[in-house]
């Protein structure tokens, strides 16, 4: 009997025991991804100084030329730089960045950043992307420093700004799908505030515009988690037109 009640206890102890690291565990788990989720917020958000609100990715022109003037032709727009064009792109350049940076690859992802750098399609594009990268690493180097961000710095040369997201975002243990979906969501935040103040449409209509458009930045970052540098790609001619146009715009509220 004696032996029973102690074996009884031994094995009502392990149990507790047993939960109670698998409490903790999931607690420090959640605490970790909450940690995660509040650095995505902080660095992917208007706040964070790359200078993200002085540029409209090309959307100036299409305002000026008439063909977005309202919620339909602005969710239009967005879809089609998300599906053809350079939303997609960055989201497959943030992965392979994603990729080098978590593996130590630290040639590769230079290689990743030229690629980059390489592919905008027009001056401004560059100028906004190369811009907004640097401005990143610079930030991060002084408020949130990881061995990636010095790597990024110590490459010099072009860096595009979503390699410098995806690399970051790597160092500091950030999840891939995570750091795509913030990535895309700021992308589209901040075309659906440059339309705001171009169109004009009014708040509720970008709020609108950006619960339209959440099925698709989560498809996006969901297709751009397992892509490759070879599913490089676009067909949205028509936004890369209107941002060679917006170069010589007579007036204008954005630098791109």
């Amino acid at each position: 009997m004696a032996i029973r009640m102690a074996t009884g206890m031994i094995t009502t102890m392990t149990t507790v025991t047993i939960i109670t690291i698998t409490m903790r565990t999931a607690m420090a788990e959640t605490v970790a991804d909450a940690a995660g989720v509040y650095r995505l917020m902080t660095w992917l958000t208007a706040s964070f100084p790359v200078g993200a609100f002085s540029y409209s990715h090309g959307l100036e022109w299409g305002v000026e030329d008439g063909t977005i003037r309202t919620v339909d032709a602005l969710v239009a727009w967005v879809d089609d730089l998300l599906t053809l064009g350079s939303g997609w792109n960055d989201a497959v350049l943030a992965a392979a960045a994603w990729r080098a940076s978590a593996a130590g690859d630290w040639s590769g992802l230079a290689e990743v950043a030229d690629l980059a750098a390489a592919l905008t399609p027009t001056a401004e594009r560059r100028l906004e992307t190369l811009s907004q990268g640097r401005a990143f690493a610079a930030a991060i180097a002084s408020a949130w420093p990881c061995e990636a961000v010095d790597r990024l710095k110590a490459m010099g040369g072009d860096l595009a700004y979503p390699v410098a997201v995806g690399a970051v975002a790597a160092g500091h243990g950030l999840g891939l799908p995570a750091t795509l979906l913030g990535y895309l969501h700021g992308f589209v935040g901040n075309l659906v505030s440059a339309a705001l103040r171009l169109v004009p449409l009014g708040q509720t209509d970008g709020q609108r515009a950006l619960a339209r458009l959440e099925p698709l930045v989560l498809a996006t970052a969901g297709r751009a988690a397992p892509s490759t540098l070879d599913d490089l790609g676009g067909a949205a001619w028509v936004a890369d037109i209107a941002s060679m146009n917006h170069e010589t715009q007579y007036t204008r509220l954005f630098r791109s």
